[in-house]
């Protein structure tokens, strides 16, 4: 079988190929490949646009109404929010303010003047008042302002005060003026007092008068002193052995037969010592319930008054402080080797 060109032309008139009928499968292949990867010449203008375009053209949606109402609430809300904070903001201001301002205006060391001293002295309803205004006049004694004289009077007749609290503060600052008469008399009255506390501010203020009449007193001061049930009845206990107390501190309550109860408080601040009765108990009138020891300071101003009125026959009493325990401080054991060695050189006693 020969071989025959596909592209050779044959002189015979019927078997003759034209160019049309060879180029025909080529046009229709092209046509195919239009149709396979562009559209339609209809379909070009109404085209989506690419992904990427759709995605970068600027669009606009107007606002749905769940979208209005959370703007409309998240415009209600704002005033409320900023209310709340403001109103916590106050409140924190308050809460500095409040305790700022009552310890400012009852602490005794703000200054006064001479008409706000001399309206705290007459002050019968806020004693409060009369402390502060005393305090300040100490502070002006203690400076050497020789105008505090014109109230002299006036503090001499609050060492007769009703409350307590005002004649023991009238009593320590007439002990800052050693050279006032009328202080010197006024302490002296104030030995007598039935309140234990101001007995013994009146007797240390007398020493810096060289005056050894409260020598008693002070030595009662470096003592244990019993604490006794004022009324007959049944017992409960408040505090135990080792407790710190401050003065007026409630240490037993006792109801009698009427079933009246009857308060057991500190004459002093100190520390409980011992407790001779339990709870529960009965106890007559006049029976010891417990022992009280003075606070580290009273006992401390004792020794120190001692270091000048001491006599041989106190030296027991302070020696026992030399070698106290480590529940007492070692300013108050030194200033018990300093009384006792005054007071041995003072009364020519030899040392142990």
């Amino acid at each position: 079988m020969a071989y025959v060109r596909s592209d050779a032309r044959s002189r015979h008139p019927g078997s003759e190929v034209s160019r049309n009928s060879r180029a025909a499968p080529i046009l229709h292949f092209r046509r195919i490949r239009h149709a396979l990867y562009w559209p339609p010449r209809h379909a070009r203008k109404s085209r989506a646009p690419p992904p990427l375009v759709r995605r970068c053209a600027p669009q606009y949606n107007a606002p749905s109404s769940a979208r209005r109402r959370r703007e409309n609430v998240s415009e209600k809300t704002t005033p409320q929010r900023s209310r709340s904070v403001l109103l916590l903001m106050l409140l924190a201001f308050l809460f500095i303010l409040v305790p700022f301002l009552t310890w400012y205006l009852t602490w005794f060391g703000r200054p006064l003047t001479d008409r706000q001293i001399e309206r705290y002295l007459n002050d019968e309803e806020k004693p409060r008042r009369a402390q502060h205004a005393l305090s300040q006049i100490a502070d002006r004694i203690l400076r050497g302002d020789p105008s505090v004289r014109r109230w002299y009077p006036k503090i001499v007749s609050l060492a007769e005060h009703p409350r307590p609290e005002i004649r023991l503060m009238a009593a320590w600052v007439m002990g800052q003026d050693n050279q006032a008469e009328e202080f010197h008399r006024a302490l002296k009255r104030l030995l007598a007092d039935a309140v234990p506390m101001v007995r013994r501010n009146a007797a240390l203020a007398l020493v810096r008068f060289g005056d050894e009449s409260g020598r008693s007193e002070i030595l009662q001061m470096l003592r244990a002193e019993p604490i006794r049930a004022p009324d007959e009845g049944t017992i409960t206990l408040s505090v135990s052995a080792g407790d710190d107390v401050r003065a007026e501190t409630l240490l037993a309550r006792i109801r009698r037969e009427d079933g009246r109860q009857v308060d057991v408080r500190a004459p002093w601040p100190g520390r409980i010592e011992r407790v001779l009765t339990t709870s529960g108990a009965r106890v007559r009138t006049g029976e010891e319930i417990l022992r009280l020891i003075p606070e580290h300071q009273q006992v401390y101003e004792a020794l120190r008054a001692l270091y000048l009125i001491g006599r041989a026959e106190d030296l027991p009493e302070v020696e026992r402080y030399i070698n106290a325990g480590s529940e007492w401080p070692e300013t108050v054991r030194e200033q018990a080797r300093r009384t006792a060695h005054a007071i041995r050189q003072r009364t020519a006693q030899p040392a142990p």
